[in-house]
């Protein structure tokens, strides 16, 4: 019937829109029909522009698609900026603690910056980021690194499921210090890929205190796989370059926000 089917798409479009991305096997889970309803469903909507079509589901219409870049190319872009964020990053890190680092090139730059600080010993680094392990390397025997373990992405020299989570539900750290591609009020801290998207959201769920580390582009950005809420977060760290307005937002929610500067690294408020 067709009042069934606009009520249907109705919900399937307020669906997509709260989640963010909804794959077609859970919306047709949902609304009871088949697969081949809900793409028909999709669209339906994607003509009238309520939502865009990807691959295996849908995302709200304006959500932001990305080519994602390699670990070596984000690295170069903005590193003065990440290198600040950084050391602010490690500056809030104590010697024997337990730390859940994320991969991404300003994580890096955090397992760089920890290293650089002789003080800190007894440090526990988890990791799903080989570039990362390898420059925690040097703090060998201060620092015990763990790998996590699981099936190697290229790109990011990242390990993902299938078995990379199977270490992070059997942990509590105390600190994780994240990266993502985008991070916004309402839509929540996201990332360009779904493998890494999950093993993000583990690391979230395995920490008791979760540290977001992004430079001022990834602001206002919202991308594919959903990592966690900004409620969820405990602090941001970005950059001075930052635009005021989306700083003022975040901070609305009450997340912890600091910009640093990259000259002299010192900070601008939080």
């Amino acid at each position: 019937m067709a009042d069934s089917a606009a009520a249907r798409r109705e919900r399937i479009a307020v669906d997509v829109s709260r989640r963010g991305f909804a794959r077609v096997t859970d919306l047709a889970r949902r609304a009871r029909v088949s697969e081949v309803t809900v793409r028909t469903d999709l669209a339906a909507l994607e003509a009238e522009g309520r939502i865009t079509r990807v691959h295996g589901g849908a995302m709200p219409r304006g959500f932001v698609t990305a080519r994602e870049s390699s670990l070596e190319q984000s690295s170069a872009r903005a590193s003065r900026l990440k290198r600040a964020i950084a050391v602010e990053a490690a500056s809030r890190v104590r010697s024997g603690e337990s730390v859940l680092l994320d991969v991404g090139s300003t994580t890096l730059a955090v397992a760089q910056a920890l290293v650089d600080r002789r003080e800190l010993t007894e440090l526990v680094v988890i990791t799903n980021g080989l570039a990362i392990a390898l420059a925690l390397e040097p703090a060998i025997p201060r620092f015990t690194v763990v790998v996590t373990g699981g099936t190697l992405r290229s790109l990011q020299h990242s390990l993902v499921n299938p078995l990379a989570t199977s270490l992070l539900d059997e942990v509590r750290a105390d600190t994780a210090i994240l990266g993502a591609t985008g991070v916004d009020a309402e839509h929540g801290v996201t990332n360009v890929n779904l493998p890494e998207a999950e093993v993000k959201r583990r690391m979230v769920a395995a920490s008791a205190r979760r540290i977001l580390v992004a430079d001022s582009s990834k602001l206002g950005q919202v991308h594919l796989g959903r990592v966690a809420t900004v409620q969820q977060l405990d602090a941001l760290i970005t950059d001075a370059d930052a635009d005021p307005a989306h700083l003022d937002v975040l901070r609305a929610t009450g997340l912890d926000v600091t910009a640093v500067a990259a000259r002299g690294l010192g900070t601008l408020g939080s």
